[in-house]
């Protein structure tokens, strides 16, 4: 955390705390993590001008930038975006700080992109629905739409379960503990995170909303778009039963 920093509840889920160590480099900022989505996206933007909804704090967007590709964000966490400027190259891109169910920026995109599970931040369907239509609001016709979300882990859940572990990492010093809680009634579930330190322990349940593939082509759908790719990953591999994730692209009609 920034010297005299304290979260800020704008910021949402991801205030000073933890905007201060998501660029862990042995986490999602990872260049096995990155190098292959930004190639894609590089590919896709097809020289032309791309959005990020979510920027968060850069590590897509700014070597996204460095390959060439002009890239704009939105952001709801100041917390977040302020460290896009610390990053070489960061200082070329343009970010607005707003909710991207309804924030616009200036111009058109051929590409405008969403990653790292970000869709199921949004926690009802009128939201998720709201990000793909201010999705193609910014598209330009024949642009392209890319989510990278995980599928739900209901089919790890026998009857009467509601829960499913994620990661358990104990060390010498105490550990963390991940684990997710389903209400398949209502689509919502949270992921929570148990981390216990010599020094003590900390709780942290973040909200989510889960949709399937099919109805995310339904939201596309209404907003004016329609399928074009849908992979298991960043290198293409095919979607399929067994598939843990979707990396799905729309086309603007």
């Amino acid at each position: 955390m920034r010297d005299g920093a304290i979260d800020d509840p704008s910021d949402g889920w991801f205030p000073e705390s933890i905007a201060a160590d998501y660029d862990d480099p042995e986490g999602s900022s990872a260049p096995e993590v990155v190098n292959p989505a930004v190639d894609l996206l590089a590919d896709l933007a097809d020289g032309g001008p791309a959005l990020e909804l979510a920027i968060g704090t850069g590590r897509i967007a700014v070597p996204l930038s460095a390959r060439g590709v002009p890239v704009w964000g939105i952001e709801l966490s100041r917390a977040m975006a302020d460290r896009i400027g610390d990053k070489p190259g960061g200082e070329h891109i343009d970010v607005t700080i707003g909710d991207m169910t309804s924030t616009r920026v200036p111009g058109e995109f051929s590409l405008v992109y969403l990653v790292f599970n970000t869709i199921s931040n949004v926690t009802t369907q009128d939201g998720q629905v709201d990000v793909f239509r201010n999705a193609a609001a910014h598209l330009r016709p024949g642009g392209l739409f890319l989510i990278e979300v995980g599928i739900p882990d209901l089919r790890r859940m026998p009857p009467g379960q509601d829960t499913v572990p994620v990661s358990v990492a104990p060390d010498d010093d105490g550990g963390y503990v991940g684990f997710d809680h389903y209400d398949v009634a209502t689509q919502l579930f949270t992921s929570n995170h148990v981390t216990v330190t010599a020094d003590g322990g900390r709780f942290r349940a973040i909200p989510f909303r889960y949709a399937w593939p099919a109805e995310m082509d339904l939201m596309a759908r209404i907003a004016g778009m329609r399928l074009k790719h849908r992979w298991a990953g960043w290198d293409r591999s095919p979607f399929e039963h067994e598939s843990t994730k979707q990396v799905s692209v729309w086309e603007k009609v």
